[in-house]
């Protein structure tokens, strides 16, 4: 399997958590309150599964050897992907705080935004970026990379954290009755 598959892969969860995300956001447009234990359970899971684990490969791993191979950091594709992160970090923390003070509005509008700038993001980077760094990268590259990813699930991320934040999404996608993403079990390069 190819790093990119690994990450993409996770991007099929983490689109399954924004399915209920915009579930939680739809009932609070509809109530005027929002479940705050399953709002608490889809922040937790971007927090920890989508940035700290996903995006940490991304960022400490799969740019850095794409710029190995002479794409640039500080403008392109590499430079877009990390802006977008860091957008997403602002509009997570945003959403924490909305918690945190049961604002209703304020939640749903950082979801929102949340929500769409991931979902272009993930696209620009399953159908771009990912195919660009496929092609750079020959099969020591790919193997180099796959240990890194493993290594990131391994020895950076808490036992057991991978499988929480699966079982998170898993249950958030029965509980709003969104698809689940076959597979996902096998989302990372340890399963």
């Amino acid at each position: 399997m190819k790093p990119t598959e690994i990450l993409s892969r996770e991007h099929r969860v983490i689109e399954q958590v924004l399915d209920c995300l915009d579930q939680i956001i739809a009932n609070a447009d509809r109530t005027g309150k929002f479940d705050k234990a399953s709002a608490t359970d889809a922040v937790n899971f971007f927090r920890t599964f989508a940035d700290q684990c996903h995006h940490r490969k991304e960022e400490a791993h799969l740019f850095p050897a794409m710029e190995a191979k002479g794409f640039s950091h500080e403008s392109g594709s590499i430079s877009v992907m990390i802006a977008e992160h860091e957008q997403g970090r602002a509009c997570v923390r945003q959403m924490r705080e909305a918690i945190a003070t049961g604002a209703v509005q304020p939640f749903a509008e950082a979801g929102r935004r949340y929500s769409e700038m991931l979902r272009q993001h993930i696209k620009k980077e399953d159908h771009c970026l990912f195919d660009m760094a496929d092609n750079a990268f020959n099969a020591a590259d790919q193997a180099v990379l796959l240990a890194k990813f493993e290594k990131v699930e391994a020895e950076e991320m808490d036992a057991g954290t991978h499988e929480k934040f699966l079982s998170i999404a898993e249950a958030l996608a029965k509980k709003f009755g969104v698809a689940m993403q076959t597979g996902h079990e096998h989302a990372c390069c340890h399963h």
